[in-house]
């Protein structure tokens, strides 16, 4: 029977889906799974007959359970994946450049993101993810050239590569110019997508690009057109051919963006044709229909607010507080709740249910002192059985991953160096200050928080939640200050760490007071997550501390928290976000786009319930590229995505965050601007390679840095593991 990767009925109100199994990722395609085979047989739903792939995925053999839901319905499937479950298949790296072996020689190091300067750029090092895959996809390659005959004939008829390269251009030429004449079918907005699937397709051909990069792209769909030019089929992965079944199918303007099973063409909607009511009755139905839509993905995600949610965590905390035999008012005091931070296996194997890889993840985290803590007030907000699955992103956050335990313990050691995707130790000029703009800098006084978060950038200098160390010397912040005064083009000041408001009330105040006695600082922001993890932190005293700085047109005073999922949001949170406002201080949200909460309209619904509380969207990151949190990494396509189809139907106060990318050393790229990034090449895994501006472009001559990221095949690999319907996610492959 199918099981496991279907996308029907769920535990929670949905969207629209369909009955038959979604584990399928090319655009227009669905597959099924039959009676009594668990493999994915991949069809196209936009072209004749099913097509009868000979690669099929394979999972490891996955008992059927059934999930019995709160108030007592059945159901075999569970809101969000877990960390231990149904191993997706992961292409294989082989011989990275990195460490030294014992007898001298240079081999593998998987671990560390590698940079090099490759002529004006630098770069992540290509040789990390070259594959090896044992894998038999004709049918791939089928699809592949039935996507574009027209490429295939040129390749097939090219004696050598660059013939082939002249002969691509020439097409992509010819259809580029095809666009603008008056005399095609081809609607304006698919127009668009064929000039910026064009664009793409030349970068990636361009010679500059292999040099860069040392692959090309076009070499490998040379020699698949070509078999007698030696290809095997195992050197690229079925994530590479699906990248080019998309691009060709975008250059031809048969992208079946907007219509599922045939191309947009030239038209006129029908509340164009007409006007005045008529016309405003007929817009309303189309805009009706889309509200709905919204409507039914929202409901997907329940946050903490809603009563339910409420009542299942009263429950939680009186498990919990019987646990420590303790009160209500120790709850609510909170050198209680960091007194009782759970920082080893016992209580959390206690309180709630984990699966065998948590448990072994977490035992391994402590025995290798692998910074880990959870308070006892966020433990509460995890559903008590994985069954009830909406804790997913709140476990996420606190409960590592095994690869992430191993990299760390392997690691212990020099994961100063490792881990630094961002390249602190090269943008900070002296002890306790981070700078990467001309107007702001990074002071970072506290060097620990109430718990961990599995992916923090600074991963690499924690060495243990609540560290009694963490608390930087007076020596230090004295000789930081000085450097802040000398600085006199720095007014913009980001206290953060760690987490200062873990710090002690009359030491968080001393800080602030040298701070705001830095004549030209007109702005101190406070990074903290405290509402969300520890929100009973924010009592009168810590709010006055605050109001005390806080200066209208003189100096502001704000705080910028980090909340990654509705279901982070409380009624504690509400009250701690409010008590700061009434001091008339604003409390700004820097998501991070992970697995967890990048499912269709699942951040929106985030942005929605920041704003109930009080909360403004600030910065939508797209996860950092390290190699030890690889798991929780989003495509780049995947968060333009999201922008262009789900935040741009919030209203716009709702929606006030910018995505961008952090470039290592250098800082933030909006990654919404076409001028400040490109797609360079597609690797034989499927990962694009994207080549970054700096922010100062136009400013300074500052060189562009090569990003590797994570294939998309492999993210939608996932989600359907999680039960998505993929045809959600069918245009992702043309956001570049």
């Amino acid at each position: 029977m199918s099981i496991a990767f279907t996308a029907g009925k769920k535990n929670f109100p949905t969207a629209d889906t369909t009955d038959s199994a979604t584990f399928c990722a090319p655009v227009s395609t669905l597959c099924h799974t039959s009676p009594g085979n668990r493999n994915p047989v991949w069809t196209d739903s936009g072209h004749d007959g099913p097509v009868q792939a000979r690669y099929r995925l394979t999972f490891p053999a996955v008992k059927p359970r059934i999930i019995r839901k709160r108030g007592g319905s059945r159901n075999p499937y569970a809101a969000g994946g877990r960390f231990s479950n149904m191993g997706t298949k992961k292409s294989k790296r082989t011989q990275p450049v990195g460490r030294t072996g014992d007898d001298g020689s240079t081999r593998a190091d998987p671990t560390r993101i590698q940079t090099k300067i490759i002529d004006d750029v630098f770069t992540d090092a290509v040789e990390m993810v070259k594959p090896r895959f044992e894998l038999d996809y004709s049918a791939y390659l089928d699809r592949l050239w039935q996507a574009n005959p027209e490429i295939h004939r040129l390749l097939r008829q090219s004696e050598d590569l660059e013939a082939a390269r002249e002969a691509i251009y020439t097409y992509l030429e010819k259809a580029e110019r095809k666009i603008f004449e008056i005399d095609n079918d081809f609607h304006i907005l698919e127009k668009a997508t064929v000039r910026e699937s064009i664009r793409a397709f030349k970068s990636i051909i361009g010679p500059i690009n292999e040099h860069r990069t040392g692959v090309s792209a076009l070499g490998h769909l040379w020699k698949l057109a070509r078999p007698e030019e030696g290809s095997t089929g195992k050197d690229v992965s079925v994530g590479f051919l699906l990248e080019f079944i998309n691009l060709f199918r975008g250059v031809a303007g048969q992208s079946n963006i907007y219509f599922e099973t045939k191309e947009a063409k030239k038209g006129i909607p029908d509340f164009l044709l007409k006007e005045g009511k008529l016309a405003s009755e007929t817009r309303t139905e189309i805009l009706d229909d889309m509200g709905a839509t919204v409507s039914k993905y929202l409901k997907r995600y329940p946050s903490g607010l809603d009563p339910d949610v409420q009542n299942w965590r009263r429950e939680n905390k009186s498990r919990i507080l019987k646990y420590f035999k303790a009160d209500e008012a120790d709850w609510k005091n909170p050198s209680w709740q960091l007194r009782h931070v759970i920082r080893d296996a016992k209580p959390l194997f206690d309180l709630i249910e984990l699966t065998s890889g948590q448990k072994e993840a977490v035992e391994k985290a402590v025995a290798h002192h692998i910074p880990f803590g959870i308070t006892p007030y966020y433990l509460s907000l995890m559903d008590r059985q994985l069954a009830i699955g909406y804790d997913h992103a709140v476990r996420a956050q606190v409960i590592p991953p095994p690869e992430y335990v191993e990299m760390m313990a392997e690691h212990r050691k020099d994961r100063s160096v490792i881990f630094d995707f961002m390249g602190e130790h090269d943008t900070s000029p002296i002890d306790l200050i981070t700078r990467r703009y001309p107007g702001i800098a990074i002071l970072k006084p506290f060097n620990t928080c109430s718990q961990i978060c599995v992916y923090c950038q600074r991963n690499w200098e924690i060495d243990e939640v609540l560290d009694p160390k963490a608390m930087a010397s007076t020596e230090q912040i004295e000789s930081a200050i000085a450097w802040l005064k000398a600085h006199r083009s720095i007014g913009d000041i980001l206290i953060t760490g760690g987490d200062p408001c873990v710090m002690k009330d009359e030491s968080f105040r001393r800080l602030l007071a040298r701070v705001a006695a830095i004549e030209h600082v007109y702005r101190i922001r406070i990074g903290t997550r405290t509402p969300v993890v520890l929100p009973m932190r924010w009592t009168e005293r810590l709010a006055d501390i605050l109001a005390e700085f806080h200066d209208p047109g003189r100096r502001e005073v704000c705080v910028v928290t980090h909340v990654e999922h509705p279901y982070e949001i409380t009624p504690d949170t509400l009250e701690a976000v409010q008590n700061i406002r009434r001091r008339g201080i604003s409390i700004y949200n820097q998501q991070v786009f992970t697995i967890e909460n990048s499912r269709r309209y699942e951040s929106a619904k985030l942005r929605l319930d920041l704003r109930q509380v009080g909360i403004d969207p600030y910065y939508t990151f797209n996860m950092k590229g390290k190699e030890e949190t690889r798991r929780y990494m989003v495509p780049i396509a995947r968060i333009l995505q999201e922008r262009k189809e789900e935040a741009r139907l919030l209203p716009g106060l709702d929606r006030t965050d910018e995505p961008v990318f952090n470039v290592p050393k250098l800082g933030k790229n909006h990654l919404r601007s076409w001028q400040d990034h490109r797609l360079v090449m597609i690797l034989p895994d499927g990962s694009r390679v994207y080549e970054f501006h700096p922010w100062e472009k136009n400013i300074h001559p500052t060189p562009p840095y090569n990003y590797i990221d994570v294939p998309i095949y492999d993210y939608l690999e996932e989600l359907a593991s999680r039960g998505e319907n993929l045809r959600d996610y069918r245009t992702i492959w043309f956001y570049y």
